[in-house]
């Protein structure tokens, strides 16, 4: 695993590349890869930090692995490529999304155009082995995730954090919320969407919170890629 990070990223997490944790955690995924499927493709593990540079960062939201079926993940949190099935996590979103903002179910599940107004997919593990979720848990990812999130967390402009589910959660500790907005709830999985997810808006929040702070809000409606 020899990424290169994005230049505007490297001065906040250039310093965690050089650490033994780093070290191990290359030598495991490098492992994973030479015995079986790994995903994300090794040229989309930071496609997250690629896509919204470190000075664009408006909105955070944290997943927790990458998915782990064959075409499924790209680097985005949530999100998978064109053609893919929505999985149900993303369907709930966009359940939601129509209910709140009055957005239509999209044809795909590409979150990019999220991304590119500044929306940071961020999952707090960057790799998984094949058919397995969570089989890279606990290897390194959370330590290095940990400091973007603490990178995002110095950003003098505000930051809104989107905590989705128990896991996300425990990171609200290293969030400065003088500075920054959390919104949380439940995750949108479809064990506990129903338990506090649907209805929590967390959409129009992130919006209310960005446009106080004088920041053009998110275009959550997701262009229909069949025309």
């Amino acid at each position: 695993m020899k990424l290169p990070l994005p230049p505007s990223w490297r001065p906040h997490l250039d310093p965690e590349l050089e650490t033994p944790y780093w070290r191990k955690l290359r030598d495991f995924v490098d492992g994973e890869r030479a015995r079986s499927a790994v995903y994300p493709p090794e040229d989309e593990v930071f496609s997250a930090l690629e896509l919204v540079p470190y000075e664009k960062v408006k909105v955070m939201i944290l997943g927790q692995d990458p998915y782990h079926g064959p075409g499924q993940a790209h680097g985005l949190a949530f999100s998978v490529r064109p053609g893919v099935t929505p999985p149900p996590s993303l369907r709930n979103m966009f359940k939601e999304l129509r209910d709140e903002m009055g957005c239509p179910i999209p044809t795909h599940g590409h979150l990019i155009p999220w991304a590119r107004q500044g929306v940071l997919l961020l999952n707090a593990v960057l790799t998984v082995r094949d058919g397995e979720p969570n089989s890279h848990k606990g290897q390194g990812w959370e330590k290095f995730t940990d400091a973007v999130i603490r990178a995002v967390n110095q950003r003098p402009h505000r930051v809104v954090f989107v905590l989705w589910g128990a896991y996300a959660a425990k990171k609200a500790e290293m969030i400065d919320r003088g500075r920054h907005v959390i919104v949380q709830s439940a995750h949108p999985s479809p064990l506990s969407a129903n338990r506090g997810f649907f209805g929590s808006r967390p959409f129009s929040q992130v919006n209310e919170a960005l446009q106080q702070s004088g920041q053009a809000p998110i275009e959550w409606c997701l262009p229909d890629l069949r025309r």
